[in-house]
Parts: C-alpha cells; structure tokens; sequence
C-alpha cells in the first residue's frame, strides 16, 4: 500500500479519503462479533479493498487451506403454476394459464439421470406454489426418485413452498417436514427469503409467507434433522437498514439451531418483471458478500452467485469471503427469465478456481469432500 501511495504522489494525484473503520477492523482480527451499527457503517465504506481485506480474513481463518469447493448438481423446476404472483418474479404463470406446466414424473427421471450421467449426486427441486399438489404428490415423487436414484440428495422445497404445502394439507410444520424427510428430502433449500423484513415482503410479494414464517420454517427443518441453506435476495426496494436486519435473524437463528450449512447472496433480476427497476451492480455484490462473511460469524460457508452475477464475478468474490463456487446447476429456469442466463461447465468451474489461486474440490450437501 505504501509503494502505491507513493507512486500516487509523484503523480500528484490524491488518493480517496474514507472514513475510519479501524475499530470494526480491530474486532474482527480479535474474533469478536461485529454489531448491527458496524454492519451499517461497512455498508457505508465505499472502499472495497478494505471489505475484502477483513472477510477474506474471516474466509482464511475458518478455512486456512486453499480449497475452495462446488457441486455438481442439477436444478428441475418441477412448476412453473403458482398464484402467489411476486412482483419480482418472472417464472410464475397463474394456475389455469396456458404456459402453466407441471413436470412429469419420466421428465424429471429424465433430468436426474442425465445428470447423474455426469458424475452429480444432487438434485435442487423448487417450483411455484401449485394449488394441485398437495403433499401426498410429494411423498409419492419423492420414494419414486430414491428407489430409482438411492444415492442422489434431495435438496428441495423451498420454505414459501414447504408452507403451501402445509396449509393446504391441513397439517402442522413439524408433520409436514417430518413426512417429507420420511419420504427422502436430505435438506432444505433457502429459496423464497429475498428480505426477511416485513415491510420489503409485503411490498414485493405480499401474498407470501411472513419473514417470520420463513424463519420458523427453517427453525423446524433444523429441529427434524434436515440441514438448509439461507439466502438473500438484494437489489430491489431494500435500503441497506434491511439488509442488515436480514443477515441479523439469520445469525440469531444459527446460534439458536446451528442447522445452515450455508449463506448465498443473489441481486434482483428485474427484467420482465412487475416490480421493474434497475440490476444492482457488481460493486453492490462484492459489498455485500464481503459484509454477510464478516458479519455472519457462525456460518461456515458462503457461496458464490455465478448464476447472477457470471462467472468472473464469482471468481473474484472468492477473495471476498466466499469458499464454495456452488452448483454445476445444467439448468435454470427462475431468473434466466428474468435475462440472467450464464450457465458454466464443470471444466470451467475448475479452471475458474485454479485462477484465482484455489484448489478446487467437490463437495456434496453437506459440505463433505467427495472426490
């Protein structure tokens, strides 16, 4: 930084002043827990360098080696029917609409055994909220795959869809995910979050579960043995406040349960959409995913958004905190509707990783090595 400084000024150029986050930056090279307050000032410090330096700290220190993983899976959306009618989404067709589709059972066989023919072991399943499938389709769609593929994970359901689920079945969430484990769901993914404050989600999608409904539903997934993920989706009324709020109830939930196995950041894909807008930029990203790494000190990983972001901006962000390049994926449905459409091979995930100085390895759900 001197040498730079110093070229800097026989240039008679000035370099940018920002504020002072020394004392947050003494917290996290102590191990302490950073604050609400903290976490509104990184957001405010519009110097990168200084947000990468501290959660690529945070990266290093729980993971010290230079292997950075991914998975090779496979997403099916199963439905695209739902009547809930997200502002910010551009997937959904409302039950009775001549581009409504509900996969079918050899169509997804289908979709798993070519992905399986690829070397994947899991398979992430969400759709619309389809008011003709009750949980008994479920059940049924479930034994079938883990008779027919025994050694493939089911990482399905999102909470939004797991409460459908449960409300028109008329049952508890305990039972509910008790029979969906019982039937082969291994874990939960944490789809359907966007922000977990009431005022953006009532906004967005008000006909959606409640950011505590959201919470609960992860609280009884971890409570019945099914690991999850937890995800965020920023860029579209958030103000930073909510951002922070969010990463709080689910660092206050992970103390409580210790059941997320992972943290993935995403921006709001607008075109199409009833909602509109603008995309948030890669700066935005890099801010935030550097923020949720330091700020969310009892998750062990943070995963890459290539999907939204593309693939070089995943790359760099494994120097922002983040130790999982996430899933091969083969398909996407939900925001490439929405114009995001990067998709990438396993050779290239590979190379990526290897650039950027890492040693790739495969994982799978539940973050064990597997090759």
């Amino acid at each position: 930084m001197a040498v730079i400084e110093r070229d800097l000024r026989r240039a008679d150029l000035t370099l940018p002043e920002y504020p002072s986050i020394a004392d947050i930056a003494d917290k996290v090279y102590a191990g302490e827990r950073i604050t609400d307050d903290d976490a509104l000032r990184l957001f405010h410090h519009k110097n990168l360098t200084d947000l990468a330096e501290l959660a690529d700290f945070v990266r290093n220190k729980k993971h010290p080696d230079t292997t950075v993983t991914y998975i090779v899976g496979r997403n099916i959306n199963y439905t695209n029917v739902c009547w809930v009618r997200c502002s910010f989404c551009n997937f959904y067709r409302i039950p009775g609409h001549e581009g409504g589709y509900v996969l079918s059972r050899e169509q997804i066989f289908q979709k798993i055994q070519e992905m399986v023919d690829v070397g994947g072991i899991e398979i992430l399943m969400q759709g619309g909220l389809n008011p003709k499938l009750k949980i008994e389709w479920y059940e049924d769609l479930f034994r079938a795959i883990m008779e027919k593929f025994p050694t493939v994970i089911l990482h399905a359901l999102s909470p939004a869809e797991i409460i459908y689920i449960k409300n028109i079945s008329k049952l508890t969430m305990e039972e509910t995910l008790t029979r969906l484990k019982a039937a082969g769901l291994h874990s939960v993914p944490g789809g359907g979050a966007e922000i977990l404050t009431d005022r953006v989600r009532d906004f967005i999608s008000p006909y959606k579960d409640s950011a505590e409904e959201w919470l609960d539903c992860m609280r009884v997934s971890h409570k019945v043995g099914l690991k999850s993920s937890a995800t965020m989706m920023y860029g579209s009324i958030d103000t930073e406040e909510d951002r922070v709020e969010h990463l709080r109830k689910l660092r206050d939930l992970q103390d409580e349960t210790g059941g997320f196995k992972a943290f993935i950041a995403w921006s709001y894909q607008p075109d199409g959409t009833e909602l509109g807008g603008t995309r948030a930029s890669s700066f935005d990203y890099m801010r935030t995913i550097a923020i949720a790494r330091i700020y969310l000190d009892n998750f062990e990983n943070l995963q890459a958004s290539w999907v939204t972001q593309g693939p070089r901006i995943g790359q760099l962000s494994l120097r922002y905190g983040v130790n999982d390049f996430g899933s091969t994926m083969m398909e996407e449905n939900v925001v490439s509707t929405a114009g995001c459409v990067f998709t990438v091979p396993i050779e290239e995930i590979e190379r990526l990783i290897e650039d950027a100085g890492y040693t790739p390895r495969r994982r799978n759900t539940r973050y064990e090595f597997v090759d």
